[in-house]
């Protein structure tokens, strides 16, 4: 597989059209956007805007956050936008510095959601604060049921991220960066320590919605642990669940997963030899656990021959238990790992925060609690999926890590560290 980005870098967004990439300024034609995506009949209504770094702006509550992609082949996001081809080979444009947000257009329902914040010192801790942000609020039908709704508030998104990345196709990019191959078998990479991933995209702590397209469109429903090629995570085939409280990801989180671009860097540069992924869920009970991390533990030796790797998890205590039992098997494997861990607990005692004490598990990374919070002072400009939303996002209030997108994230992109003091 050989995945190339073309990247155009993008320092403006105008709603001006016809829709066209001017060097780094975006021209957006916003009627035909909108009828863009009013094609899908279970939106009744979708608000555009625009957002732009050190904006005095809040906005919220954010459904997703996707970097503008489109792909040479026209075959984005496989299984929901297109038909379910393998993802991570060929040429994808990247709108790089852009991002479309989409913003929760329905009363407010389900599992609480987060919000975007432009300004202030809270800002500084999430790296969507320096992005330009075509907001997209998709109103649905009110008769749709939550999951229906949810499925068309995802389509919209990546649908927008799509149309806007389609302005890059025949300009010339800034910038071509290429993903080569990688697998156990690669040649020349004697001596070098052969390292995995092991990433839990989804927690049956939730049974998925039917229509919860999180790996290639399919719900993860029955699904055990899978090989996938690092593309594969980079290039749409895989998306967040709809429960924002299960993870805290961001399908532009995917696009640019700082775990698998550090050991693609590492990888090029001779330091390692990274010889692949797998995609694995936490278990709902105790007997699926003990599958799912037996099959994903036994990819990554007898599948991968890995000599180490790397873990994280998607949810709270469950998947932190599922990925620390995946990494004990490893260990006993023969596998040196390192686990990426969060406090989900907000009492900040040691106690709440140790779900598993494994004497050779002994490498991990701490990546911040769901505890920190910052005051932030009102806003001169809110832009709400509701009027319930921009009621309480005008105001000053205490937002924790959890609440602001960009600044809490399980699978290491975040800002936040552990101290010792």
């Amino acid at each position: 597989m050989r995945l190339t980005l073309a990247r155009h870098p993008i320092t403006e967004i105008q709603l001006d059209g016809p829709t066209r990439l001017e060097g780094t300024s975006l021209f957006v034609d916003v009627d035909e956007l909108r009828q863009a995506l009013l094609s899908d009949d279970r939106l009744e209504s979708v608000d555009i805007d625009v957002v732009r770094p050190g904006e005095n702006c809040r906005a919220g509550p954010v459904f997703d956050i996707i970097e503008p992609r489109a792909k040479e082949s026209g075959f984005d996001f496989p299984g929901i936008l297109s038909a379910p081809v393998t993802a991570g080979i060929g040429t994808t444009h990247v709108l790089e510095g852009a991002a479309v947000t989409v913003l929760d257009g329905g009363p407010p329902a389900g599992p609480a959601r987060s919000v975007l914040e432009m300004s202030g010192p809270a800002a500084e801790y999430s790296a969507y604060s320096s992005l330009q942000h075509l907001v997209v609020i998709p109103h649905v039908r009110s008769e749709l049921p939550w999951h229906a709704a949810q499925n068309a508030t995802r389509r919209a998104g990546l649908r927008a991220s799509v149309y806007l990345a389609q302005a890059g196709i025949g300009q010339k990019p800034a910038l071509e960066e290429t993903f080569e191959s990688v697998g156990p078998a690669e040649p020349g990479r004697a001596g070098l320590p052969r390292t995995a991933y092991v990433g839990q995209l989804y927690s049956r702590q939730r049974t998925p919605e039917v229509d919860e397209q999180v790996l290639y469109g399919a719900n993860t429903d029955g699904m055990i642990p899978m090989l996938l090629h690092p593309d594969e995570w980079l290039d749409g085939g895989v998306v967040p669940s709809y429960s924002a409280a299960l993870g805290g990801a961001e399908t532009y989180f995917y696009q640019n997963s700082p775990v698998i671009t550090d050991l693609y860097r590492r990888h090029h540069a001779g330091e390692l030899n990274f010889v692949g992924t797998v995609a694995t869920i936490a278990g709902s009970d105790n007997a699926d656990r003990d599958l799912n991390c037996q099959v994903a533990a036994n990819l990554t030796r007898w599948a991968l021959n890995a000599d180490a790797a790397v873990l994280t998890k998607y949810g709270g205590g469950v998947p932190h238990a599922d990925m620390a039992e995946t990494a004990r098997l490893l260990e006993g494997l023969g596998i040196r790992t390192a686990v990426m861990v969060s406090d989900m607990s907000r009492d900040r005692r040691v106690e709440s925060a140790l779900l598993f004490n494994f004497p050779e598990v002994d490498a991990v990374v701490y990546q911040g609690g769901v505890d920190t919070s910052w005051p932030v002072p009102p806003v001169e400009r809110v832009i709400a999926g509701n009027t319930k939303a921009a009621e309480s996002l005008a105001v000053s209030q205490q937002l924790t890590a959890s609440n602001i997108a960009g600044v809490s994230n399980q699978q290491g992109a975040t800002r936040l560290k552990a101290a010792i003091y």
